[in-house]
This record gives C-alpha cells, sequence and structure tokens, in this order.
C-alpha cells in the first residue's frame, strides 16, 4: 500500500460491528516499520505505542521480528532499544514496553516472572539507567535501594535479589543506549514543538523530551526562566524522607534559578548566556510533582520555606526576605502544578508492603483545563483512598510492621491530598486572575488574602502562555 494512512484506513474498513481487524494490513505495516521501508526510525514508536486495536496488532507482529531466547532481561532491552528512539507520550511508550515484556517471556517461557513482573523490571532498568547515568541530580541510587524499591512487586512476592543484583550491575557498567541519527533526533524534536511564541524578548518553546520516556531530566534550552535570586540550602532528608547525615546538613549559600522544571542552586551569580557547569548541575532539584511550603516547624532562621521533591527529598531554602520567600514558594509550586505530567497508574498486585507510585518527570501534554482537571480528578481519588484508609486502622501493636505500613500509607496519602489542593488551588486562582503575568497573579493572590505590600517583583517574570501553570493560595504556604 501507498501509505500508512492507506493502511491504517483500510485496516478500519475491515471492522465491522467488533470484528477483529485486518491483520494482513497489521502484518505489512510491522514488517514496512522494522525494514524501516519508507519509515525513519523515529517514526516506529509511534505506530506501536496508540489504544487501538490495530496498533496492538502491528506491534505484535513488530516484536515477533525480535528473538529474545536465551537473553536476560537486560540484553533483550538493550537489542530492542537499538532498533528505535521510545517518542510520544508516557502512555503511548509505556504501551511500547508492554509488548516488549510480553514477548520476551514469550521467548523465555522458564523466565523467573511473569508478563507483569518483566514489564516492572523493564521500567525499573530504564528508571535506574537515568538515576546512575544522567545529569547527576541528586545520589544516586545503591544496589539496595534499587532491590527495596521493587519490594513486591513480582506479583506479590520478591524478585529473587540475585537477579536484581545481577541487573544493576549491568546498568551500572553499560548504560542502555538509545538507537537514532543526530539528523532524526533534530527533526523529531522539532516536530514534537507545541507552541511557540514570544514573551519579553524571549522565545519559549515547549517539547516532549525525546530520550528516556520516563524520568529523563528535561534540559531545554530554550526552558523559561521564572525566576532568579539568593537562596541558602540545607539538607533535611534524602531520597525516601531518610534523614540526610549530620556531615551533609549544613547550610550553604546558592544562586538560584528557576528554569522550567529544574531548580539550579549556582555558585556563581546567573548569568542567561552562561552554560551550566558540573557542579551546578549536581546541585540541581527537579521540581515535577514538588511541594514548596512555608518551614513553620523551622525556628533557628527566618524566612525559610521547605521543598519536598517526588522522591521525597527535603531542603530548607532560606530567602533574603518574607516576600522572596512567598515569591519562591508561589513560583516553584506553580512550575509544579502546570507542568507536571499524570502519574502512572498505581502497581496491581497483593503485596502487602505500601510503595509510593512512580511519578514521571516529563511534561504534561494537558493544556491548562484539562491539568486542573487532571488534578480535581486526582485529589478526588486520594480523598476517598485516605477515607477508606482511615476505617480500617490495624488492630496491632503500635510497633508491628502492619502498625508501620499502614502509618506510612496514611502520611502519604495526606501529603498527596495537600498537593493536589495547592495545585487546584493554584490554577483556579490563576483563572480567576484572567493574566499570564506572573507579577500580576502573585500581586492578586496575596493582596486577597489581605497582605498589604504585595510581593515585590523579581527580577525575571515571565507570562504564562497556554499550557503553563500557576500554584495557590496563601493559606497553603504555611502548612
Amino acid at each position: 500500500m501507498g501509505s500508512v494512512d492507506t493502511l491504517e484506513r483500510g485496516s478500519t474498513d475491515t471492522l465491522a460491528n467488533g470484528c477483529r481487524v485486518d491483520a494482513d494490513a497489521a502484518k505489512r505495516l510491522a514488517k514496512r516499520l522494522f525494514y524501516l521501508e519508507g519509515f525513519k526510525r523515529c517514526d516506529v514508536a509511534r505506530h506501536l505505542g496508540k489504544n487501538n486495536e490495530f496498533s496492538q496488532l502491528v506491534a505484535s507482529e513488530y516484536l515477533s521480528f525480535f528473538d529474545f531466547t536465551g537473553l536476560s532481561l537486560d540484553r533483550a532491552l538493550r537489542n530492542f532499544l537499538k532498533a528505535f528512539p521510545l517518542m510520544g507520550e508516557t502512555q503511548e511508550r509505556e504501551r511500547v514496553l508492554v509488548h516488549f515484556s510480553k514477548r520476551f517471556c514469550h521467548c523465555n517461557p522458564e523466565a523467573l516472572t511473569s508478563e507483569d513482573g518483566a514489564h516492572t523490571l523493564t521500567c525499573a532498568l530504564m528508571l535506574l539507567n537515568t538515576d546512575l547515568h544522567g545529569h547527576n541530580i541528586g545520589k544516586k541510587m545503591s544496589c539496595q535501594q534499587f532491590i527495596s524499591n521493587l519490594d513486591g512487586l513480582n506479583d506479590g512476592k520478591d524478585f529473587p535479589k540475585e537477579l536484581l543484583k545481577v541487573l544493576y550491575n549491568s546498568i551500572k557498567n553499560e548504560k542502555l543506549e538509545w538507537a537514532i541519527e543526530e539528523e532524526e533526533l533534530r527533526k523529531s524534536l522539532s516536530e514534537l514543538v507545541e507552541e511557540q511564541c514570544e514573551v519579553g524578548g524571549k522565545r519559549v518553546v515547549r517539547v516532549t523530551d525525546g530520550s528516556n520516556p520516563f524520568i529523563a531530566i528535561p534540559l531545554l534550552l530554550n526552558a523559561v526562566t521564572y525566576k532568579h535570586g539568593v537562596l541558602t540550602r540545607k539538607s533535611h532528608a534524602d531520597m525516601d524522607g531518610k534523614r540526610t547525615p549530620r556531615g551533609r546538613r549544613g547550610w550553604k549559600k546558592f544562586y538560584a534559578v528557576l528554569k522550567g522544571m529544574i531548580l539550579y542552586l549556582q555558585k556563581d551569580e546567573y548569568k542567561p548566556d552562561k552554560d551550566l557547569s558540573e557542579v551546578d548541575l549536581k546541585n540541581a532539584v527537579r521540581v515535577h510533582h514538588a511541594l514548596a511550603t512555608r518551614a513553620c516547624d523551622y525556628s533557628k532562621r527566618q524566612n525559610v520555606l521547605k521543598l519536598k521533591t517526588s522522591d521525597w527529598r527535603v531542603f530548607l531554602l532560606q530567602a533574603p526576605s518574607e516576600e522572596e520567600m512567598m515569591s519562591w514558594i508561589f513560583r516553584i509550586n506553580l512550575v509544579a502544578a502546570l507542568f507536571s505530567a499524570p502519574a502512572f497508574p498505581a502497581a496491581i498486585g497483593s503485596m502487602k508492603k505500601f510503595c509510593r507510585p512512580l511519578l514521571p518527570s516529563s511534561t504534561t501534554r494537558l493544556n491548562q483545563e484539562e491539568q486542573l482537571k487532571s488534578h480535581e480528578n486526582k485529589l478526588k481519588q486520594i480523598s476517598l483512598e485516605l477515607e477508606e484508609h482511615k476505617k480500617s486502622p490495624p488492630d496491632l501493636t503500635p510497633k508491628s510492621k502492619e502498625s508501620e505500613e499502614y502509618r506510612i500509607k496514611e502520611h502519604y496519602l495526606t501529603y498527596e491530598k495537600c498537593r493536589y489542593e495547592t495545585y487546584i488551588s493554584l490554577l483556579q486562582a490563576k483563572f480567576r486572575t484572567g493574566s499570564d503575568d506572573l507579577d500580576k497573579i502573585e500581586a492578586s493572590l496575596f493582596s486577597g488574602e489581605g497582605k498589604e505590600g504585595y510581593l515585590r517583583k523579581t527580577q525575571s517574570s515571565p507570562s504564562i502562555s497556554q499550557g503553563q501553570g500557576v500554584n495557590g493560595r496563601a493559606a497553603f504556604f504555611d502548612l
């Protein structure tokens, strides 16, 4: 057939009252995709990840060209990723990995896990790859952390520890590679640009990250700078809320830059045209799904805000004044509310141990109204979960394992409820203001709460174009 459109249109014509799709057309398209006949590698994922019967059949036929017999999961994944880059929306890329997991288990029926388990491990390896070989933001995941994060996720059981150790060391010693020519990468990324506009003489370009589909650092050249200024940082808790060792808790002064979904902490003063150093990248903090609040329980210093990240690290940040502190809280939460992609569905299993769901760092593809609706739906879901959770407390001793799991889950649900309430409140405040100017929204927000001298203007105040967002009212800043 002459084109993909013809192939797909021809296949849907064969659907009658729910009858099967055109298997022959799916086979032809799968073959052309595998041998790149009329396609580029960056086109493949787009045709495998759609959520319809024809696309699923194409993906199944495409995977049949791969023979993973006798290969370890990591080696099979490396071979698979050499064929094409995983690009497109998060849901589409995850569907492709589901097909990979099915094919791997089909080729290795004696594997130590099921299709769901293989899919969980595949996602975990990609997360681990970015953690170990990314831009060194935060502490690298240890082998023990990798094993602990997967507790109970093998159909309610644990994966064999020796298997996880082998997989960890494989990724540590050799990072996963995505196959794509430089020309294809530039062209495919340019096709993913969703909107371009001029704001204050600066070009704003929002694209979907084209590298790791789960937790890649979105270092975009044209990312908007939402705020910059001096902050003094103290590390309070490491990943998963574990207390930071005493020797690493000291206060350090930085020049902070909130650019895109990353808070860069630089030793030198901010210069827009200056490249970031390795040290700057190492100190940077991702703010996707984060929550900034006034550090009400910290009294040793004034004007301190608390920043809790998606992986539950906690930082204390001291601003020069209360106005600056409130402005930082506002803008960090703004970025998180508008740009954080919807969370992955919770893992399904019978494990008793509570595990927080993965939170993608990719930028949302939803517009502002859709993003608000997504947050509202998530708030309803979490509120119901919290209500049901409180109805069945464990009838055991306070120090039992079950009681601890119950407490951890209740703490998580309470925090998430607060976070989404903040996101919703700020997006609603933005809509009420009817403006895309951050200074105007800030002024309206705080004057509406009765604050006399509203937040002074910052040196960097870009507008918020469609697809970007704002957070909460001042009442939530004191949580």
